[in-house]
């Protein structure tokens, strides 16, 4: 038999009301009927019907969480800080994977799942600003990542460009002086190609070193196989080989690593290797890892923030849309001759 409010309210010898204030967390109950409610409900098992309560206040407090891919480690490793902030604010989140598929995407912005979700916090990767221009779904959306918004949408990432110098930079200090990068794109969308290649030639030409064509290496996608096949590449080429590898993504750096172990050559003596992302493998491969950290704990808290103001109509929804820094730092590993942690 299902226990129901009026249940725990005979229990707790209090009125049907005051269990209902309980369990939404209203203030102005005093702690000994706090305690007396709280008692029991753990004593009858109670369930809230969430359902119900959603059809009587109108909101759901579920919130949508869109990602290209969730077996890419930084992904699912954003996605659990994202369901964590999310519970600690009485949210659930419904996750939903895009693979960067332009109709899949489509969907997510137009509205598709808007009839179950307050909001949606959304990595894109087909999609640009033309495609949110025309976006006619009012649910409130925060964008993450690359991807600009245009100021079209709120928007949640780091500074890549600076992110990319700092990597770039670390190198050159090491004394570094033939740095490929790894991880450029052919499509027009790839904002992480366009702001990291940016950030990596920013830093070679402030120190005065050449950019040299032949050291940047377009790859497919952002994976181990793809950083293998471009580590592979910049090994084949005639001429001097390169000191150092900067690559857009860990995953990238976890390949190239692998091929050059299997050359011969050893990270960081021969090449020392940066990658992008602070994946937690990262901190026990061997050799561990130097990378760009983003403060994924911060772009989730973050974007859940804005996300659930925009739902609640804290901020109004016609408000200027805001595009929100968030920090990074480079953790300094054995994969260029720091200590492993």
């Amino acid at each position: 038999m299902t226990v129901t409010q009026a249940d725990v309210a005979a229990r707790a010898g209090v009125a049907r009301k005051t269990v209902s204030n309980v369990i939404n967390d209203y203030p102005h109950v005093s702690d000994d009927v706090r305690a007396r409610v709280l008692q029991a409900i753990e004593e009858l098992d109670y369930r809230p019907n969430h359902a119900a309560r959603s059809l009587r206040s109108g909101r759901s407090r579920i919130i949508g969480l869109a990602v290209p891919e969730l077996d890419v480690s930084y992904f699912s490793e954003l996605a659990r800080l994202v369901v964590e902030v999310a519970q600690e604010r009485g949210l659930t989140v419904i996750i939903m994977q895009t693979l960067g598929e332009r109709d899949r995407e489509l969907a997510v912005v137009n509205g598709t799942y808007s009839q179950f979700v307050e909001g949606l916090i959304y990595s894109p990767v087909a999609l640009g600003g033309a495609d949110l221009e025309k976006r006619r779904d009012k649910t409130p959306i925060v964008l993450l990542g690359e991807r600009s918004s245009q100021g079209l949408v709120d928007h949640v990432g780091i500074d890549n460009v600076a992110a990319a110098r700092a990597a770039t930079t670390h190198l050159i200090e090491l004394g570094r002086h033939r740095i490929a990068f790894i991880g450029t794109q052919q499509r027009p969308t790839s904002d992480i190609a366009r702001l990291r290649t940016t950030g990596y030639r920013e830093a070679l030409t402030a120190q005065g070193l050449e950019v040299d064509p032949g050291l940047i290496v377009p790859t497919a996608g952002y994976h181990r196989k793809d950083g293998m096949l471009a580590m592979r590449t910049l090994l084949e080429q005639a001429g001097p080989r390169p000191d150092a590898v900067f690559c857009a993504t860990d995953l990238l750096a976890q390949g190239a690593i692998r091929v050059i172990h299997s050359s011969g050559l050893r990270v960081p003596e021969d090449i020392a290797v940066v990658g992008f992302d602070d994946i937690d493998e990262g901190n026990y491969s061997t050799p561990t890892l130097t990378t760009i950290s983003p403060d994924k704990r911060q772009i989730a808290e973050t974007a859940v923030d804005r996300v659930l103001a925009r739902a609640e109509g804290t901020i109004d929804a016609d408000s200027e849309a805001n595009d929100t820094v968030t920090r990074f730092s480079l953790a300094i590993r054995e994969s260029t001759g720091g200590g492993g942690e």
